[in-house]
């Protein structure tokens, strides 16, 4: 008895075939073998084709059956997990209208802005748990003021996972946990806001019904089936953000818990019982996907946009595309603080730590004639532990604790600079797992369709394969290193005032 798992990103398709009587992945694919693209017609603009991910999905589904051959022919459960925030718009005949607006698209600020003052700040945070921000909703508030007769036409918006088991299923739905995440969910009325949507003047009608992340909403219909060579039938049981979903990957799913990622954004992500809100709505706090009425479950988000596209910009235009590999050990070649080297990575949009400010990347420090790539390199992977320290600083005020911190064995993680510098910037233990995405919601998709009798069961085969536990040498260096890191960062914002 098998499960897939397909992870829904910007970058690439990720699917993983799971057994679940062991837990060990059978098969895992990945499609396309370079990034999708991102299409950026206007500065701070970010879309993609949402066919590009189901024919990528194809791709990886067909990947998947050439390594695991007749085992497909058992899978009894799908899981999908998605880049967040997006907003997918469909007619009645099921077609999208118009590109999706990815989750790093910063168009709709100023609309997100203008809802909260609408609302007031104090109860839309009282009530939403953040500010409308840049999210979803705000996005469809745009299309509506922007491309009107476009608005017109929208039978259902959905987020990148909602249009994926739309096409899987031919079903049009969603979760509780996605409606938090576009910001369209009052925590205190546990249920749609009627206030967000009148701050926007959204109709109510263009969302899709809701239900628990952990559910069956539907099979694989007959055209899916012939389309991706499975199995029609198979139940559809789990959809996740791709940051909810990597906890649940990492088995974060009880208050104290938390997750980190560093791929193409970082995010830290606490799990707790109780709804709790940054007053300038600097992190935010969404439903998470174990969340019930009789045991609330609430996931606090922070994300630095500026993670991936810093590191992959270094790798292009210092190293000239050297593997990440050979940057991970040119940078460990530099003593910590790289000589007085510092990086701001904030060139990839608005970033919500900084509350949305204009902000672009900073070298600062450089010296023409001692620095080397090797400082710059050192520096880029401690700038984002720093960024990510700051929003940590952040949950913390919130009442988060961050004692020990689980991530997968991938991206930045990879580097164990990065590791090292994590753990003692943060005074964490940095535990990492052999898993990803795609293997998470595989595993969803057992809960969701009741395979699995516990969580036990559910993620067995999860194997720990390091720990990281902050270096107190390093400790009390980063201490300095940080300090000054902020206080440039400060004066920077101070300008922006």
């Amino acid at each position: 008895m098998y499960l897939l798992g397909y992870d829904i990103g910007s970058s690439s398709i990720k699917a993983a075939l799971i057994d679940a009587e062991t837990g060990k992945t059978a098969a895992s694919a990945s499609s396309p073998s370079k990034e999708m693209e991102i299409i950026a017609k206007k500065a701070g603009w970010a879309e993609q084709d949402p066919e590009m991910w189901w024919e990528n999905l194809k791709s990886a589904t067909n990947l998947i059956k050439k390594s695991a051959g007749s085992k497909v022919n058992d899978i009894k459960a799908i899981g999908i997990s998605y880049q967040m925030h997006g907003l997918v718009c469909v007619d009645a005949a099921q077609k999208p209208l118009r590109p999706a607006i990815i989750w790093c698209d910063s168009r709709a600020v100023k609309l997100g802005e203008k809802a909260a003052g609408k609302i007031g700040i104090k109860k839309s945070l009282e009530h939403l748990l953040n500010l409308p921000g840049n999210f979803t909703a705000a996005k469809l508030a745009w299309v509506k003021q922007n491309e009107p007769s476009i608005y017109k036409k929208i039978y259902k918006i959905m987020l990148p996972g909602d249009y994926i088991a739309m096409k899987l299923t031919g079903g049009i739905a969603t979760s509780y946990s996605g409606l938090s995440e576009g910001i369209f969910w009052d925590f205190k009325k546990g249920w749609i806001s009627g206030m967000l949507l009148d701050a926007f003047g959204l109709d109510r009608n263009l969302l899709a019904d809701a239900g628990p992340s952990f559910s069956v909403r539907g099979v694989v219909s007959q055209k899916a089936a012939s389309e991706l060579g499975i199995n029609a039938g198979i139940k559809v049981s789990y959809r996740a953000g791709d940051q909810p979903n990597n906890a649940l990957s990492l088995n974060v799913l009880e208050p104290g818990e938390l997750a980190a990622t560093a791929g193409t954004s970082g995010v830290v992500y606490g799990v707790s019982d109780r709804p709790s809100y940054d007053i300038k709505s600097r992190v935010n706090t969404f439903v998470h996907v174990n969340h019930t009425k009789d045991n609330p479950r609430y996931g606090t988000l922070m994300c630095l946009n500026g993670t991936g596209i810093l590191n992959s910009w270094l790798r292009k235009n210092i190293t000239d595309g050297l593997d990440y590999a050979d940057i991970n050990a040119i940078a460990a070649g530099v003593a910590p603080g790289a000589d007085g080297v510092f990086i701001h990575p904030y060139g990839n949009g608005s970033e919500r730590t900084l509350e949305n400010k204009p902000s672009c990347a900073i070298i600062s420090g450089l010296s023409l004639t001692t620095h080397t790539k090797a400082h710059l390199l050192r520096a880029g992977q401690e700038g984002i532990v720093f960024a990510l320290n700051y929003g940590i600083e952040i949950m913390k005020e919130m009442g988060i604790k961050v004692k020990k911190v689980r991530a997968g064995h991938a991206n930045m993680f990879l580097s164990p600079v990065f590791r090292e510098v994590f753990a003692a910037v943060t005074g964490a233990e940095v535990e990492l797992y052999d898993t990803d995405g795609s293997q998470g919601a595989a595993r969803g998709a057992g809960i969701g369709a009741g395979i699995f009798k516990n969580n036990r069961d559910a993620f067995k085969g999860l194997n720990i394969l390091s720990t990281t536990a902050p270096d107190k040498k390093l400790v009390k260096s980063y201490v300095g290193f940080y300090k000054e890191w902020k206080q440039i960062l400060n004066n920077i914002l101070l300008s922006k005032v």
